[in-house]
């Protein structure tokens, strides 16, 4: 009998035959690694190594925890976003539902996939009541968005009371955004229209002032929002900025005429009227045939606009939703 050589040559050609068989017989790969087994081959090592992390990776869930099922656990469905339904206050006069109509388009393409929709205060179909029955009734609810420039009637009180009447509970919540300015967004747009208008796009000439031309309200916190408007346009330009008011009221007197003279006597010689209207109507005709010099068009489907549309429906989203019960107090 030969007996067993304890040290074989190391540069022998490995018995294929022989390893073949010591892998057949190795251990199950399905049970777990037990750390004084021995294997013959690199190869039955790592295929055991393999087999070994892919089973216990399989009991590990998306976060790290352990779970018992090797099943990957699916991710969480996302939650549908609210509708923006946008709350234009209406007009007779049919560009302004034009003007609207195409901002909806620029604000679908600034959010794709977002639903987008409209309600109109008056004067124009859909009002705000069809708009909210309109709102699917297993969706997630919808913020509404003024497309009024400040605080006043219709933010205050008739589209809270509107949205409070609206039977969608808490199936549907809703939330409220608050009016668009003032803002810089805003001031962008209206630097716009003005350059497009005739205003020197460099560094305003001297002797320059502005009107900022808006509709009017009894409200005291419009005529606040108004004037700040005017400052940050003021500060943009680097130029005087009056506000005047196309309907004026006790809270907002000032008439477009009664601001241009204002300007004149504070030195001013060439004065534009800007347009702090969304869209075209009466108001904005009647300030235009009073401007001396330039009237800057409505802030329309601009840009601007729309971002300024989204902020707030993002900062009303970020909100809990307001219970029907208190949207008239909202």
């Amino acid at each position: 009998m030969t007996p067993s050589n304890p040290h074989p040559d190391p540069t022998a050609l490995p018995d294929l035959t022989a390893s073949q068989d010591l892998a057949s017989a190795s251990p199950d790969p399905t049970t777990p690694l037990d750390p004084t087994t021995l294997f013959d081959t690199t190869d039955q090592l790592i295929s055991r190594i393999t087999s070994e992390l892919s089973t216990r990776l399989g009991h590990v869930t998306l976060n790290g925890a352990r779970g018992t099922d090797p099943v990957r656990t699916p991710a969480p469905a996302r939650t549908p976003a609210p509708t923006l339904l946008l709350v234009a206050h209406g007009s007779r006069d049919p560009r302004a539902r034009r003007t609207v109509t195409a901002l909806l388009d620029v604000v679908r393409a600034q959010r794709p996939g977002l639903d987008v929709r409209l309600g109109h205060i008056e004067l124009n179909e859909p009002g705000l009541d069809e708009a909210l029955r309109g709102l699917p009734a297993d969706g997630p609810g919808a913020v509404l968005v003024p497309l009024l420039l400040s605080r006043g009637y219709h933010v205050k009180h008739d589209i809270p009371a509107t949205a409070a009447a609206h039977p969608g509970g808490a199936t549907r919540p809703l939330r409220l955004a608050a009016p668009l300015g003032p803002h810089p967004l805003l001031v962008e747009a209206l630097h716009t229209r003005l350059v497009e208008g005739g205003w020197p796009a460099g560094a305003a000439a001297e002797r320059h002032g502005v009107v900022l031309a808006a509709a009017g309200s009894r409200d005291p916190d419009a005529a606040v929002d108004t004037r700040r408007a005017a400052g940050l346009l003021s500060r943009r330009l680097g130029v005087p900025v009056l506000p005047a008011y196309a309907a004026p009221t006790e809270q907002t007197p000032t008439t477009v005429p009664a601001a241009l003279r204002a300007l004149a006597a504070r030195g001013v010689r060439r004065a534009a009227v800007a347009s702090y209207f969304t869209a075209p109507g009466r108001f904005a005709t009647q300030v235009a045939d009073a401007a001396p010099w330039l009237a800057a068009a409505p802030l329309g489907a601009h840009p601007a606009l729309a971002a300024l549309l989204l902020h707030r429906y993002d900062q009303a989203r970020a909100a809990a939703p307001v219970p029907h019960r208190q949207l008239t107090s909202a």
